[in-house]
């Protein structure tokens, strides 16, 4: 995919918010600090009177967004998703999940993809954290497009929301005149009737890569993006489970309390099916180039495919 174009999508985050702020006059987004990793620099270049910086306190920040929700703003809480949602869990769970407040979370700098800042920045357990609150929406886009699709949704949503986005630019793959993104809704992106891969976030692409190198092998692997994991597309996953009766989850977070532990729970009551999980397996990350780490955790297409093809055998 070296000829693909490449995007982050925490670069997205700032441009769909720069974007849509016109469309959405009570959007206001608060910062801690970090507003030029986050790329809410670009809406804070824009519209400075509707950006605030609440400085290394992101547990404040979070009980500032849920006053201004109170007042009828749509406050976007921007930080890495280490701090949004490990750091201000308490915080998240009290005083924006408890009052069902429309506050949206953007969490960047997610997985193991953060790279040389190791092990405590790079959260492998966000998606688990956020989808034990009630009433949380969670969404973890693959691209570009889908990352401001994502925000839009948010923004349509009534209710709190957190959205994961990354800092390693992921290749486009969603740049269609036929996309659709619909909250709650998986997309197929690729056919088969031999096993079912369902991937979310940067792993989608990698996900096809894969079932690329499988087709070669003679095994055709449907391939499901489920952007949306809170609340799951279940209609989806348990007709694609009945269709080819084996299911493999790859995602940039433990295989506990994610995409994998979302679809197991869904399938075990529904269409009890055999299921491979691939994630980061109960490990730290760890400092290194992110592209070489994927690889290390055998998340690249190469070790998505090694993995299916144990496996199927």
């Amino acid at each position: 995919m070296a000829d693909v174009k490449k995007i982050a999508t925490r670069e997205s985050y700032g441009n769909a918010l720069k974007e849509l702020a016109d469309s959405y006059p009570n959007l206001v987004v608060l910062d801690a600090d970090l507003a030029a990793a986050t790329k809410t620099g670009v809406f804070k270049k824009e519209y400075p009177d509707r950006h605030i910086d609440c400085g290394i306190a992101e547990c404040n920040m979070m009980g500032i967004a849920a006053g201004l929700a109170t007042t009828g703003k749509i406050p976007f809480v921007s930080s890495f998703a280490m701090f949004a949602s490990g750091r201000a869990f308490e915080q998240v769970r009290n005083s924006v999940g408890y009052p069902k407040l429309n506050v949206k979370i953007g969490a960047t700098h997610a997985g193991i993809s953060v790279g040389e800042d190791g092990a405590t920045h790079q959260c492998c357990e966000d998606l688990a954290l956020m989808r034990t609150i009630p009433g949380m929406v969670v969404m973890n886009p693959s691209d570009d497009v889908e990352a401001k699709a994502a925000v839009k949704a948010a923004l349509d949503h009534e209710g709190p929301v957190y959205i994961r986005f990354g800092r390693l630019a992921v290749p486009v793959i969603n740049d269609k005149p036929d996309y659709k993104f619909e909250l709650g809704k998986g997309v197929v992106l690729r056919e088969g009737k031999d096993v079912t891969l369902i991937a979310t976030g940067l792993e989608v692409s990698e996900t096809l890569d894969a079932a690329e190198k499988l087709a070669g092998d003679g095994i055709e692997a449907k391939v499901i993006n489920i952007h949306t994991i809170k609340p799951l597309d279940e209609e989806l996953v348990i007709a694609a489970a009945k269709e080819t009766g084996k299911v493999v989850t790859i995602e940039e977070h433990s295989v506990i309390g994610g995409l994998g532990s979302a679809v197991c729970d869904c399938l075990s009551a529904n269409a009890p099916t055999k299921v491979l999980k691939i994630g980061v397996n109960d490990v730290y990350g760890e400092s290194g180039p992110a592209a070489e780490l994927i690889k290390k955790y055998g998340l690249d297409g190469e070790g998505i495919y090694a993995k299916v093809k144990e496996f199927m055998a």
